[in-house]
């Protein structure tokens, strides 16, 4: 059987955990991460009748029935991820009816999964019924997402008109355009599920004064409709309280997408 350490799952889990420290998305403990693995793949690696123990779920998972992830612990810092894997991640297997997450390998000296994997499980559950190829959810708190939402209307309509106009790319990237919550209490199902209801029509979901969700078919995908999303609220917090000289008009970014033939969202403009 293969080291599970070298697995691409595990080590590019940490790579990225790593890099969004890097860039200031994940401070200390915050942010989580989870991936839907294929089963074949992790057989290499894993014994897969091993359960070490069982986790009791206080939501209905069943969606996710028989599926195994890869997902961040409770308190793990990302910058510690990719050193100390199996103290910082675990792997789980759903069980069919739902209520248990079986420990497949992590949660090194009896660790916890993220306090936000209610959301987690029902954002893939979401995802899957818009796209079969979903594997990928991240949490983060990128900086000027966050300080944006301090300062611009809370409509997902006016908040992704905003962000396509800051960047050439952004409408390239999420043509499909950001879903909003008001701030809500975190780690909790009710979150989870207002969460999940958002991502059935958009794969990035903003958390107002908290941070932003994104998915993916792979953790590349995900974290760079965060990336793309974070730059243009950046242009946008650097050039709020000056006057607008230039912008990018909605007639131009229709010309875009459309040269494109982006499937982008036409009621989102002003």
């Amino acid at each position: 059987m293969k080291n599970i350490l070298t697995a691409p799952f595990v080590t590019e889990t940490g790579k990225t955990a790593a890099n969004m420290y890097r860039m200031g998305f994940d401070e200390r403990n915050s942010g989580n991460i989870s991936i839907i693995l294929d089963e074949n793949e992790v057989g290499e690696y894993l014994d897969l009748s091993g359960v070490i123990r069982g986790i009791p779920l206080d939501f209905d998972a069943k969606a996710l029935g028989g599926k195994i992830l890869i997902v961040t612990a409770s308190g793990s810092y990302f910058k510690n991820i990719a050193d100390a894997p199996e103290e910082n991640l675990g792997i789980v297997r759903i069980s069919p009816d739902g209520k248990t997450a079986e420990l497949l390998w992590g949660l090194k000296g009896g660790g916890r999964l993220t306090s936000e994997f209610p959301a987690h499980i029902m954002s893939h559950a979401a995802r899957l019924s818009a796209d079969n190829e979903n594997r990928v959810v991240l949490h983060c708190h990128p900086t000027n997402i966050l300080a944006m939402t301090f300062v611009h209307e809370l409509d997902e309509r006016k908040f992704t008109h905003t962000l396509w106009q800051m960047c050439t790319e952004s409408i390239m990237i999420f043509p499909d355009g950001i879903g909003l919550l008001p701030w809500m209490v975190c780690g909790t199902n009710e979150i989870g599920i207002a969460t999940a209801e958002k991502m059935k029509e958009f794969r990035l979901v903003i958390w107002a004064m908290h941070g932003i969700y994104g998915s993916g078919k792979t953790l590349d995908e995900a974290f760079g409709l965060i990336e793309t999303a974070e730059k243009a609220a950046q242009v946008y917090m650097l050039t709020a309280h000056l006057p607008r000289v230039n912008t990018i008009t909605d007639e131009q970014l229709r010309s875009l997408a459309e040269s494109l033939k982006l499937d982008y969202r036409e009621d989102f403009f002003a």
